[in-house]
């Protein structure tokens, strides 16, 4: 087993830094209501190592701290880095870990329950882009992931299968739930909140009659812009 006391000093201070980041943003998930009791989760790559940041199994939001978020190895292991034997890393842990290994463009992964994505994840539909706001963040529509039973990779790999290649950095994986990707874990979670979003407003757009697609020339117009014009450079 690695032990992290004996990792490079640069490296222990890269996971201390990615520690207390990924506890403080666990905390934007209730605060959205994308989450309920201990579901959900929020992880982060430690810049310019093999290992990832995650939450432990189980564990209430208002317990959470930098000291007990669980630092794992991308085949998913435990490390040795001080947090008691007793804490557990998440139970969609083998799921985070095979994007990272697979999706070096990955920095940060989420999952959570949300209520509305989860109802289109248990539809197995994808959202449609209906809405500008799709089209900024998500470059078209949200798609879905092949059913997959927590235990193994296999939730890893049905996110990478349909994300990669993908402009979506939402899958909703059917039965389950969403998941999200971002290059660092604040923009994974950004991406859990707006699907969250969309699914919520696309949903109560088709109970009132049937929806409007965007032209795929105007999502791509869209999704330029906001990726590479809006915001702060």
């Amino acid at each position: 087993m690695i032990e992290l006391s004996k990792l490079p000093t640069e490296v222990q201070e890269a996971v201390q830094r990615t520690r207390e980041n990924v506890a403080r943003l666990h905390s934007e998930l209730p605060r959205w209501e994308l989450v309920v009791w201990t579901a959900g989760n929020v992880s982060e790559r430690v810049p310019g190592t093999d290992l990832f940041v995650i939450k432990p199994s189980g564990v209430s939001y208002d317990e959470l701290t930098a000291d007990n978020m669980v630092v794992c190895d991308l085949d998913g292991k435990k490390i040795s880095d001080g947090t008691p034997d007793k804490l557990s890393p998440s139970s969609d842990t083998a799921a985070h870990a095979y994007v990272y290994k697979h999706m070096d463009e990955v920095g940060g992964v989420v999952h959570t329950h949300s209520t509305y994505a989860t109802a289109w994840a248990a539809r197995g539909e994808e959202i449609p882009c209906v809405l500008t706001m799709m089209g900024d963040e998500f470059g078209g529509p949200i798609p879905v992931g092949p059913f997959a039973i927590i235990g193994d990779d296999s939730i890893g790999r049905g996110i990478v299968e349909t994300l990669r290649g993908h402009r979506s950095k939402a899958v909703l994986m059917q039965n389950h739930g969403p998941f999200t990707i971002g290059k660092d874990a604040k923009a994974a979670v950004k991406a859990a909140v707006m699907v969250e979003e969309v699914a919520r407003t696309v949903h109560i757009a088709k109970q009132l009659g049937d929806v409007i697609p965007i032209e795929q020339r105007h999502i791509d117009s869209l999704y330029d812009r906001y990726q590479n014009v809006y915001g702060q450079h």
